[in-house]
């Protein structure tokens, strides 16, 4: 018979909730609810399990990873979460409930989604999923200038309210960085944190653009022509870092994943943050482009055998969430899309102590990019498609900011840092060599006797598990 959970191990840290406009008690109070309307009402970052009687119901923003185990126990099951695969690890070690653990068996909880799990059993029944947040799609006018408009200025609110408030939580001007490439994302992101402190009166002073230099990568002198074209130079930092830095291990055991693209570029990400933080010991604030590429539907689509350009725009926010809950690619261990893959930026930002922002994962970015056109403006033509990012940012740039955006060909972070090639030849293996790095770390006393099963539940596909590997600098 089908039993409530009878205990809930809140492991997720509250401090990195950052709603602005409500108090985390009431964000849990609606999370707790369950209606979708009044969930989709909290803005921010947060990351909410809410526990009341029999009712247990978590909700999580894009930006937040959060997972969960559930343990049997003689007096009744019990509930973990936490935002990591390894703590929750630990917790269950603590408890003298490791036995149970295998990393497969941990559950994501999908962006934009309640997840309810107020009863089970043996075997466990499926959780009940509510979507929270359904973007209308292609209702927006097939006019460039209009949707450059509306897109930035939505990144250039969530951009200013993000600025508002680290000023009301501190007390005093903190610094703030952006990692950067002179891409298309890290570019419009920077010059949209400048101009919001310019218009909200802070101190411009307290910005910096960190480039990541692991030597001869191309990076480093688009990310100078960006600036000098503008005219904003001094505010380039670049931090330097060797490639034998790169360690597929560290990496692997940080990010909690296997897909060869979001492994590379958490190894750069680990490099910048790393460095960041040797140079400043008490830096915290850190924004990023991720999102933006899945945003505009900015991926090469040849690359990836189960997309078509049709399931790319006709599937609403395919690149945010993959095929969709209830999907037979879609990962219970991983969710998809960039609602699994943004633990690429994730976690190197945490495991250096910083507090992450990317604009391009709040829900009312997404909701005038899911309200372009696409098909109207692109007949369904892959390069149509191709060049509408760098078209729609840089006329929103220009009309938000007054701004002449540079643009130069789209670069993953990776590739940008240093060389391709050699890149690769240090972080070789593949997708099987990392997935045996997560087997190792869990190998001995996982129970259950799950030999050979692997890290990767159902779902393995690229889209369905969202490897994208842009990242911080994108």
């Amino acid at each position: 018979m089908p039993s409530p959970v009878s205990r809930v191990v809140d492991l997720i840290d509250p401090s990195l909730n950052t709603i602005v406009n409500m108090n985390v008690e009431e964000a849990r109070r609606r999370v707790l609810a369950g209606d979708p309307e009044a969930v989709r009402g909290i803005d921010g970052s947060f990351a909410l399990v809410a526990v009341e009687g029999k009712t247990v119901r978590l909700a999580r923003s894009m930006d937040r990873p959060m997972r969960y185990f559930l343990a049997k126990r003689q007096e009744g099951p019990a509930l973990y979460v936490a935002d990591r695969i390894d703590t929750l690890h630990q917790a269950l070690v603590t408890d003298g409930l490791d036995s149970q653990f295998h990393p497969s068996y941990t559950r994501m909880v999908p962006a934009h989604y309640i997840v309810d799990l107020a009863l089970v059993g043996c075997p466990d029944p499926d959780p009940v999923y509510t979507r929270y947040f359904t973007p209308l799609t292609g209702t927006l006018p097939a006019d460039l200038d209009e949707i450059g408009r509306l897109y930035i200025g939505a990144v250039a609110d969530e951009i200013a309210k993000w600025l508002q408030s680290i000023d009301a939580r501190g007390s005093k001007a903190d610094p703030v960085g952006v990692a950067f490439s002179g891409g298309v994302d890290s570019g419009a992101v920077f010059l949209l944190v400048y101009h919001a402190m310019l218009r909200l009166g802070l101190s411009p002073s307290r910005l910096k653009a960190f480039v990541l230099d692991l030597g001869e990568g191309p990076d480093v002198q688009q990310a100078r022509a960006f600036l000098a074209a503008l005219g904003l130079s001094l505010f380039l930092e670049e931090i330097e870092a060797k490639p034998d830095d790169l360690d597929v291990d560290e990496t692997v055991r940080v990010l909690e994943d296997y897909k060869p693209l979001d492994v590379e570029c958490a190894a750069m990400g680990l490099c910048l943050c790393r460095g960041i933080r040797s140079r400043y010991p008490a830096w915290r604030h850190l924004a990023d482009g991720d999102g933006g590429d899945e945003n505009l539907k900015d991926y090469p689509i040849e690359e990836n055998p189960e997309l078509t350009i049709r399931s790319v725009i006709d599937n609403m926010m395919l690149y945010q969430e993959g095929w969709g809950v209830g999907r037979i690619k879609h990962s219970l261990t991983y969710s998809g899309g960039l609602s699994r893959s943004y633990v690429r930026t994730y976690a190197p930002g945490r495991r250096f102590g910083f507090s992450g922002f990317s604009p391009y994962t709040r829900p009312a970015v997404l909701t005038v990019a899911e309200a372009i056109p696409f098909a109207a403006l692109t007949r369904y033509d892959v390069p149509a498609l191709y060049a509408l990012k760098g078209e729609i940012t840089r006329r929103g740039i220009k009309a938000v900011t007054g701004f002449d955006l540079p643009v130069f060909p789209k670069r993953r972070f990776q590739h940008g840092a240093m060389p391709a090639a050699s890149m690769r030849s240090r972080l070789a293996g593949g997708e099987v060599a990392y997935r045996r790095v997560m087997e190792r770390r869990y190998s001995q006393g996982t129970g259950n006797g799950e030999q050979g099963t692997g890290i990767g539940d159902r779902g393995s596909g690229g889209t369905g598990n969202g490897e994208r590997g842009t990242g911080m600098g994108a």
